[in-house]
Formats: C-alpha cells, structure tokens, sequence
C-alpha cells in the first residue's frame, strides 16, 4: 500500500506519564469531527479501516486514535500499546471483526472483576468515532521486534538526513523508507504498521520535506524501540 500525506503532528509520539489506573486520571476528550460520521448505533467492526475509508481517512484515523490512546489509554495499557504487564498487551487483538466486537465491548462497558473496576466504560465519555480511531492506531501497532532487522539502516538514515539538512534531496531515501515500512508486520494481523519508518517517510513527501523532523522521528522511534 503507499503512502499518503499525512498531517505532520502525527509524526510525533505523544508521551503521556504512566499511572497504577485509570481511576487516577480523568477521561479526556477525543476530537474526532474530522473523521466520517458513522451513526448512532455501535458498530462491531472498525470502519475506519483503509480498504473501507481510503488512506487518507485512515491515517486520519490513526493520527486521532494515537492522541486520543497516550491521553486515555496509555497508563494502564503501556505507551505505544506496548503493555508491561498490568494490562492486557492490545496489539496482540486480531484485526477482524472477532477482535473489534471483543474490543468495543470492554471499551464501551468497561471490565469488573469480583467487584473491582479494572477499566471503567468509555463509551458514553468518549463517543463512538474516537472508538474506532483508538482501535485503528492499536492495530495499525508493529510487532515486537519487527524493526530489529532494519534498526541499522534506519540509524544510518537517520545520520545521513541529520548531514543533510532541510532542502536536501531526500526522494532515495523516502522510497527506501517506504519499502522499510510495508516490511514491519503488525502484531495485530493489520496490513500496514504504524511504524516509525512509515512516519518518517510521510515527512519526506512533497515539496517541501521536513528532513530535520524525520530525523527526529527516527531518532525518537528507535529509541522507543529499545
């Protein structure tokens, strides 16, 4: 699948502090107006998938999804999606409609066990539309250690676009960007990663390439990948 623009700001991993419970935060809200209605009855399958919206719509999703998981997710669930234990690892929930009813449930209804609230319901705080774009970002989440075969070349990149400097000709290194990023698999069965391959790729589109942002999202995601 190529890659489509994609707004900059998601190029940036948002860091949120880890806590014991979601009971320790109060919910934040999701702005998901940009993305397409889907009505007011829950739905049990992602419909924001890019075979079903187009890419455009569904890197729109996941750019929402990945703010709106670090904000209200990421405490209990590990940033990234990346779980330490305390919560269940999500990436690992199959990308079909098995795993989005499994997932829209306990995110509507939230989990109790032996009267102890584990994750409160988020539906009614949250909305439907912000819902499916946390789910498009978890499942768009690359495997463990999918990018430990292209960390080096990454790195190299990385140096080579930090010598270069903005207003260098980066297309060589986009294209091999993009052939990095459809070879990180998924850990949920998604077709296309998240990857940080991926992110620094979109910031070299165009006209007007952000080689120093790239840079920092190479520099950025291999160190989250440690």
């Amino acid at each position: 699948m190529p890659l489509k623009t994609w707004s900059t700001t998601s190029a940036l991993i948002v860091m949120g502090g880890m806590a014991l419970a979601h009971g320790d935060a109060a919910p934040q809200p999701v702005d998901a107006s940009a993305l397409p209605d889907v009505g007011e009855e829950w739905l049990i399958e992602n419909p924001y998938r890019a075979d079903k919206v187009g890419e455009e719509v569904w890197a729109k999703a996941i750019e929402i999804g990945d703010s709106g998981y670090n904000q209200n997710c990421a405490r209990c669930h590990g940033l990234g999606a990346v779980s330490g234990g305390l919560a269940p690892d999500v990436r690992y929930l199959e990308a079909e409609e098995y795993g989005d009813e499994w997932y829209i449930e306990r995110f509507r209804h939230g989990y109790t066990q032996n009267g102890i609230t584990k994750m409160p319901g988020f539906g009614e705080l949250l909305g439907q539309k912000a819902a499916w774009a946390i789910r498009t970002y978890i499942e768009t989440r690359p495997d463990d250690g999918a990018l430990d075969d292209h960390a080096d070349r990454l790195k190299e990149i990385r140096d080579e676009l930090d010598a270069m400097g903005d207003g260098g000709d980066v297309e060589a290194l986009r294209a091999e960007l993009d052939e990095i990023a459809q070879a990180v698999e998924t850990a949920s069965g998604a077709p296309v990663a998240d990857s940080v391959a991926m992110r620094a790729a979109i910031l070299l589109q165009g006209d007007d390439p952000q080689v120093t942002q790239a840079a920092e999202q190479l520099t950025i995601g291999l160190s989250a990948a440690q």
